[in-house]
C-alpha cells in the first residue's frame, strides 16, 4: 500500500495548476515522453529544459518472482540539438518470492547514459540516433524478464507516417552472472495514433535470455493524453507471449517537461 501511496503522491503534485507566469504557457515546449512503451524515441528532449518521466509498474509471474511492485524514475537533458543526457534509477522495488514466503525490499539498479542523433528527420525521412547506457549500481531486487545488464548500446529510430507515429529500436547488452559475460540482443517496434486527445500505443518486442537459453517476447498497450504541453499522463498493460516471459505488467505514469530552461537560448545548442 505504501508503494502506491508513494507513486499516487507524485502524480497528484505534477497535476497540480502552474500560473501562467510560472509556465510562460506560450513559450514552454512540448515534453517528448520516452514511457511506457520499451520503445525510446530517437528524437530528443527540448534542449536545456530537464525532463523527468516517473511511473509505478506492477508485475506477476515471472521466472525470478511471484510479484514485484517497482517505482522508476528517468531524468532527460539535451545539451545539445542532437546530444541528450539521462540517468534511470528504480527508488522502489518490492517483490514476493516465487513460493510467496517472503517479501524483499530493495533500491533497485541506477543507470546513466546518453543518445545522439545522427540523422534529424525532415518530411518523409526518420530520425535515426545512437545511444549507450552504462550500470552505476547492481541492486539486489528480482528483475523482469529483460533481465538486468552492465552496458548496453542501441539503434534507434522514430517517424512520422500517414498520421502514425513508430519507433523501432535494435538493442544489445552486455549480461553478466557470477563471471560468466553474455551478449543480449532486443528488437522492438511501436506505432501509435492521436484519438481524439488521447494517444494510443501498441508495441511489440522481442529478447533473447542468453542465461536461460530462451526467448522473451510480450504485447504491450497504453494510452497517454498530454494535460498540457509539458505534461503527459500514461497507463497501460503488457502481456507476455512466452513461458520464460512475465505474465502481466501494469503500469502507470507520467511525463513532465520543468517550464524553465536551464540556460538562455543561444547558449549550449541553437534557440
Amino acid at each position: 500500500m505504501r508503494p502506491f501511496l508513494v507513486c499516487t503522491s507524485l502524480l497528484l503534485f505534477a497535476l497540480v495548476p502552474e500560473s501562467s507566469a510560472q509556465t510562460g504557457t506560450t513559450s514552454v515546449p512540448e515534453a517528448n515522453p520516452g514511457r511506457p512503451t520499451v520503445s525510446t524515441p530517437a528524437t530528443l528532449t527540448p534542449v536545456g529544459y530537464l525532463q523527468f518521466e516517473n511511473g509505478a509498474l506492477f508485475a506477476e509471474s515471472s521466472t525470478e518472482f511471484s510479484r514485484r511492485f517497482g517505482i522508476g524514475q528517468v531524468t532527460k537533458l539535451t545539451v545539445h540539438p542532437r546530444l541528450e543526457l539521462f540517468l534511470q534509477s528504480e527508488p522502489l522495488a518490492v517483490s514476493v518470492s516465487q513460493d510467496r514466503a517472503a517479501t524483499a525490499i530493495h533500491v533497485g539498479e541506477v543507470f546513466a547514459g546518453l543518445q545522439g542523433v545522427l540523422y534529424d528527420g525532415r518530411d518523409s525521412r526518420p530520425t535515426v540516433a545512437l545511444s549507450y547506457t552504462r550500470r552505476l549500481y547492481a541492486s539486489p531486487a528480482p528483475e523482469l524478464d529483460i533481465g538486468t545488464f552492465r552496458q548496453s548500446g542501441a539503434i534507434l529510430l522514430s517517424d512520422d507516417l500517414h498520421g502514425f507515429h513508430i519507433d523501432a529500436n535494435g538493442i544489445f547488452t552486455e549480461q553478466i552472472a557470477s563471471e560468466i559475460h553474455r551478449a543480449q540482443f532486443g528488437q522492438t517496434l511501436s506505432i501509435s495514433h492521436s484519438l481524439r486527445g488521447f494517444t494510443l500505443s501498441g508495441e511489440i518486442w522481442h529478447f533473447s535470455q542468453p542465461f536461460e537459453r530462451s526467448n522473451t517476447v510480450g504485447n504491450l498497450w497504453a494510452l497517454s493524453r498530454a494535460l498540457r504541453r509539458n505534461l503527459v499522463v500514461d497507463g497501460g498493460f503488457d502481456h507476455g507471449l512466452t513461458k520464460t516471459s512475465t505474465r502481466w505488467e501494469l503500469f502507470l505514469g507520467f511525463t513532465y517537461l520543468l517550464p524553465r530552461r536551464l540556460w538562455p537560448e543561444g547558449h549550449g545548442g541553437r534557440p
